[in-house]
């Protein structure tokens, strides 16, 4: 289901964004109960981004109106998706687009936390990588890459050699005194990441990616996936039943959800 401004969404309303990728974007997952952990930070993230994206202020009570129409019905888990989209955005005058409007789409939610994923190290920054935007290519070409190799998924290490993030996903470490270690990089805020910042000790610092081989565990986190144990890089294998990957899944999994 996916709807622009609380409408049925036309074909013409989405070509601007398939031939552009220009937009920005927040999902969400939405437990049995109908919350949603983490939804002020969500919607601080679209507020920011629209502004770097649009230059435009956004009207969050707006989009928690259309999550709410969206989520009418819905049974279980899911995943609500909103994107910051202008239908008037061209190639030839991105700055011309300065109204954007909210589209929202939901999908089911999987089991969490997933199976550990295996990844593979990959060259690679995301353009402006403290938005959360579109433009996926990158991401999804070191994903593939990644997959083609036998490997789940990529892991982003930069060309100062320090590793920053995954395709969809923030990465952390346990380090062998049991301290979690986040990347210092850029890399996009993500909102599971400041849950867990919140409210579990933690240090960050920069990581090579011969110092992240090295740690005692690894884990991703998304809103999806909530803490997910990394169960190789390259050919170095991680344990994934470290105790500090049951603190961290534990201590995400308390968080109140809020109601949208």
């Amino acid at each position: 289901m996916v709807k622009l401004d609380g409408s049925p969404v036309a074909a013409a309303d989405l070509l601007p964004l398939a031939l552009t990728s220009y937009a920005h974007f927040t999902s969400m997952r939405v437990d049995a109960d109908g919350s949603i952990r983490g939804l002020a930070l969500h919607m601080e993230r679209l507020v920011r981004d629209c502004k770097t994206v649009w230059g435009a202020e956004l009207d969050t009570g707006l989009v928690r109106d259309y999550v709410r129409q969206a989520l009418d019905g819905q049974s279980g888990p899911c995943v609500v998706r909103v994107t910051l989209t202008d239908p008037t955005v061209e190639v030839g005058h991105p700055a011309d687009a300065d109204e954007p409007h909210i589209l929202v789409s939901v999908r089911g939610a999987g089991a969490m936390p997933p199976e550990p994923l295996r990844t593979m190290s990959v060259p690679y920054v995301r353009d402006l990588p403290e938005v959360k935007h579109c433009g996926l290519f990158g991401a999804l070409h070191a994903r593939r890459t990644a997959q083609l190799a036998g490997y789940d998924d990529a892991l982003f290490v930069g060309p100062d050699g320090f590793v920053s993030e995954g395709g969809t996903w923030n990465v952390g470490f346990v380090d062998h005194e049991g301290t979690v270690v986040w990347p210092q990089a850029r890399v996009l805020p993500g909102v599971t990441m400041a849950l867990l910042q919140r409210h579990a000790e933690y240090r960050t610092a920069t990581v090579t990616l011969e110092e992240a081989k090295g740690m005692a565990a690894a884990f991703a986190t998304n809103t999806s996936i909530g803490v997910r144990p990394l169960s190789a890089i390259d050919g170095t294998e991680f344990p994934t039943e470290h105790p500090t990957l049951s603190q961290l899944q534990e201590t995400y999994l308390s968080v109140p959800g809020e109601a949208p």
